[in-house]
């Protein structure tokens, strides 16, 4: 039998506030345990939250974006239930009436085809506490900073056919996330991550199987390699007489496997209810068009611009536009004097290459946009040789200066006086008679026997054009 995977998403994105959604405690990563957890966090008798303006406007400026319906008014609920990090027994998120709903992301396939994913809504609500085991033998800890954090729960249609799909989309959503400068995206410490809810159905049948959710997928792998595995467990199940039981699972990273966690709750089983202590959000239409002529160019539209105004290749447009800063960067390099294309070849090579080793991002590369610029400047002019170039590029990244300092110092410049090759060319032909007579009788292979010897007598400045140029003349003559 053949089978259709069906997924929908639930995507965790934590807003980029400096305090929490209704308290003014610091939402700073890294704190100790429970130093920035106050009594709102806690829900202590007595206190009161306060919504903080900012995520209503960070929330319109993701909806505007995906070109979904902006409410004029939503309303806050309590979800309750019990779990050791959330103290007051309930979590406010919203319910029935959502902050955002509708709206959609299109996604590249594998074979260049797009595909519009549909998005069913986000809602705001808060984080709760955080369970610790590592350093507590026996015994669990809780450390409640992240209690109260502002979350953008973004949950997609069940439209995805693939874990590479899911991957896709969530690449996507979190470049957008990025560029709207509404979340940091940095998936180590929570900022951005995911429930999968995944099924089976034969092909062909329109009814959904019955679904699992892989909860708190923090890494694109993981996420492609949990969704694999639950396929593969699904259809084992079926295929073996068995049924699918509706529950919530863990992914394990080491086994690479999942595992139940526990019956899956329906939405009756959290006893939703309006919050009292929150009154309901209202958004007059002003504040949404004011949020729309704010936004930033989108990831989809600056990649079309790359495209058209660099001449660059839709693979080099989606590298350098993956990211805000990384487009940023680029785009400084090419209005600093570099070349266009060879400034985007740099910075899918040397650059990525140099970054990955570092496991460092695009904002803390060492070498300037102006530096980079001035490097590509003296490759374009023929002062050095791209081979030249990498060694002054190690240069300049060991802090030694820019690259004309650089070329100076080592006396890297290229050898571009075609008078002085051709005097090297004459004396190495004159000098190794046995080799040019073989390659004029056909032994071509002795080219690079040519090409070696002048690079060796100029210690490797010939200008590889004019060299290539004034030998052939020569050995052809």
């Amino acid at each position: 039998m053949q089978w259709e995977v069906v997924i929908g998403l639930e995507v965790h994105a934590q807003l980029a506030t400096k305090s929490k959604i209704f308290s003014g405690a610091a939402t700073a990563y890294g704190a100790a345990p429970n130093t920035q957890a106050c009594a709102v966090d806690l829900g202590l008798p007595g206190v009161l939250p306060v919504l903080n303006q900012e995520v209503v406007r960070m929330a319109t400026r993701f909806g505007v974006a995906v070109n979904a319906n902006v409410a004029a008014r939503s309303v806050f609920a309590r979800k309750n239930y019990f779990y050791p990090d959330l103290p007051k027994g309930y979590q406010i998120s919203q319910y029935e009436q959502p902050i955002v709903a509708g709206g959609y992301l299109d996604i590249e396939l594998e074979n260049g085809e797009a595909k519009r994913i549909n998005i069913t809504r986000a809602h705001l609500e808060e984080d709760a506490g955080k369970s610790l085991h590592e350093d507590f033998q026996g015994c669990t800890g809780i450390d409640l900073n992240r209690a109260g954090t502002p979350l953008l729960e973004i949950v997609s249609e069940p439209e995805l056919r693939s874990a590479k799909e899911a991957v896709a989309y969530l690449k996507k959503l979190h470049a957008l996330l990025r560029y709207l400068e509404i979340c940091d995206g940095n998936m180590q410490e929570g900022s951005f991550r995911c429930d999968a809810n995944v099924s089976v159905r034969p092909l062909g049948q329109a009814a959904f199987g019955t679904r699992t959710e892989l909860k708190n997928l923090n890494s694109f792998r993981f996420v492609e390699r949990a969704i694999n595995f639950e396929v593969e467990r699904q259809i084992d199940v079926i295929e073996g007489g068995g049924k699918i039981i509706q529950q919530t699972r863990l992914y394990d990273a080491v086994k690479d496997e999942t595992r139940s966690m526990r019956v899956k709750e329906e939405a009756n089983d959290y006893r939703y209810f309006p919050d009292p202590d929150l009154l309901p959000v209202l958004i007059e239409p002003h504040f949404i068009e004011q949020v729309r002529s704010q936004l930033p160019e989108l990831p989809d539209a600056k990649k079309q611009r790359f495209v058209t105004t660099y001449a660059l290749s839709m693979y080099d447009a989606n590298f350098l536009t993956a990211s805000r800063a990384w487009a940023n960067y680029y785009e400084a390099v090419v209005q600093a004097g570099g070349d266009a294309k060879l400034a985007a070849n740099w910075l899918m090579g040397e650059v990525a290459a140099n970054l990955n080793k570092q496991n460092l991002d695009i904002d803390q590369f060492a070498i300037t946009e102006k530096q980079l610029a001035g490097l590509l400047r003296r490759i374009s002019d023929n002062t050095i040789s791209n081979k030249m170039a990498k060694e002054v590029f190690e240069t300049m990244l060991a802090g030694e200066g820019d690259a004309d300092t650089v070329i100076a110092a080592k006396g890297l410049q290229q050898m571009s006086n075609t008078g002085e090759i051709e005097a090297i060319i004459d004396q190495i032909l004159a000098d190794n008679p046995d080799q040019l007579a073989q390659y004029r009788a056909g032994k071509e292979k002795l080219w690079s026997f040519f090409v070696g010897q002048v690079m060796k007598a100029t210690q490797g400045k010939a200008n590889p054009g004019y060299l290539n140029e004034l030998l052939k003349q020569k050995l052809d003559t």
